[in-house]
């Protein structure tokens, strides 16, 4: 049995907070509270009492985002989704199988190595639509179900998918939220029979459950006055740092190598996610100096684009 956390008042403070961040970022694009917290909470605590709470609480509020995008737009898109979730199935059992069997640090590291390359992606705005839609869905789920069982983390690949399929905001939004709320409620019954709902993760929950009620709507209210992919763009250049910083801390641990190199691997992400950053931004001047004005399609919907500026929500 695990060792009782000590949920002292600054641990107390901290989670609630980044938890309150987390889940504004998840209210304005619909998807991200753990691509956000999960790596700084790994910091911290372990993946056995991360994943249970950030599971149970992402089941609720899958379910509220998927309630917000309107039946005319889970209509339009479930027959596309639904072969994503079928593959969810296996994922999520073998993913669940590997957190309960596999040493933390290693799943640690897991977490940020995957992670950093597919945020990295989202900071670059990279699209190109598959042609082969369905075919691709059955290992995107598969994918989608193992990373989530075993981090708690799906958004990025669910969004450069549904997002290179050129699906507009609210269908977008619709076909993330029925791919999401299927991962954790399968999730969360696997951690069930596994019986990782412990004491700890139950305590987690209690904390990091009641911002989400405020940073939710803030986030959909900020959004709704800002270009939508300033937001996302801005979003996952920190989620990159902070994935960075996370593979440098845990790999000196792991693999034996010196704290300057792993710090040069943080530096060396820092540079390119600011680097993404600062085109991004100088793409978007470009625009308003040639116009005199912003798109419309800034303000969210419609077709990406040229030049890999969509506001859309993913």
């Amino acid at each position: 049995m695990a060792a009782p956390v000590d949920f002292t008042l600054t641990l107390i403070i901290s989670f609630a907070l980044l938890s309150l961040v987390a889940s504004f970022v998840n209210g304005g694009l619909g998807y991200g509270y753990s691509s956000l917290s999960t790596p700084l909470a790994l910091l911290v605590l372990v993946n056995k009492v991360i994943n249970p709470a950030y599971v149970l609480l992402e089941a609720g509020i899958n379910t509220f985002m998927l309630a917000l995008v309107g039946v005319k737009n889970i209509k339009a898109t479930y027959k596309r989704a639904l072969p994503v979730i079928a593959a969810l199935v296996p994922g999520v059992i073998i993913g669940s199988l590997i957190l309960n069997a596999v040493a933390p640090l290693w799943i640690r590291f897991f977490v940020y190595a995957v992670i950093l390359p597919l945020i990295l992606l989202q900071a670059a705005g990279i699209r190109k639509p598959l042609r082969g839609e369905t075919a691709a869905s059955v290992p995107l789920g598969l994918g989608v179900g193992l990373l989530y069982s075993i981090t708690t983390i799906s958004g990025p690949p669910i969004a450069l998918f549904w997002n290179n399929q050129g699906l507009e905001q609210r269908q977008f939004k619709a076909a993330v939220a029925q791919v999401r709320i299927a991962e954790s409620y399968l999730t969360c019954v696997s951690y069930y029979f596994l019986g990782l709902f412990t004491a700890n993760s139950i305590n987690l929950f209690k904390v990091i459950s009641p911002p989400v009620l405020i940073g939710i709507p803030l986030g959909m209210f900020v959004v709704s006055k800002v270009a939508i992919e300033t937001f996302r763009r801005v979003t996952m250049a920190f989620d990159a740092g902070v994935v960075g910083y996370g593979l440098s801390a845990v790999l000196p641990t792991l693999f034996g190598i010196s704290h300057d190199v792993s710090l040069s691997l943080f530096a060396l992400v820092l540079a390119l996610d600011f680097g993404l950053l600062y085109r991004y931004f100088k793409g978007r001047a470009a625009v308003v100096a040639s116009d005199g004005r912003l798109d419309p399609k800034d303000l969210g919907g419609g077709p990406p684009p040229s030049g890999g500026l969509s506001d859309r929500g993913g």
